[in-house]
């Protein structure tokens, strides 16, 4: 891997630690990283702006990352949560609906077609961040994550 990517990818690492919770590539009510990666509005698919080879390179190594995780927690669709949030994640997972917390992995068939699986909350979580979680209150787990899953939480009681 050339150096600019290495350099891209880390960049990215670290505002996905800012956000803690960011949409992957979707419009929504929080960042994404597909516009942070070209540096502006992306219109239409990601994949013919002139950075999709970059946004995709990207994205398939933070696939690979221990400090992200991938959901489908915001609109269902792909949301990366970084480790700082996954504590609060795991003390309001009752209010945000377990379901939409599976971890999103991917994987190449050996006839090369990409393939979808998801691994169950809690599974995916390390037992220490669930002791860590114990430690929150509802509104300091609450005070971490982005306004729109503290009102989608009181709004739709946790539903999925």
């Amino acid at each position: 891997m050339d150096e600019r990517l290495l350099d891209l990818t880390e960049t990215t690492v670290t505002w996905i630690r800012e956000h803690g919770v960011v949409l992957q590539s979707a419009r929504g009510p929080v960042p994404n990283v597909a516009q942070f990666i070209a540096g502006e509005p992306i219109r239409g698919s990601w994949w013919g702006h002139p950075a999709g080879k970059d946004i995709y390179a990207v994205l398939n190594i933070l696939e690979d990352s221990n400090d992200i995780v991938s959901t489908r927690l915001i609109n269902h669709k792909l949301t990366l949560l970084h480790a700082r949030v996954w504590p609060s994640i795991a003390r309001v997972s009752d209010h945000l609906g377990v379901s939409r917390l599976a971890a999103v992995h991917s994987e190449h068939t050996e006839s090369g077609a990409h393939r979808a699986f998801e691994v169950a909350y809690p599974k995916w979580v390390p037992s220490d961040t669930l002791r860590e979680a114990t430690a929150l209150s509802v509104e300091d787990a609450f005070a971490q994550l982005p306004e729109c899953l503290r009102r989608s939480a009181t709004c739709v009681g946790g539903t999925s």
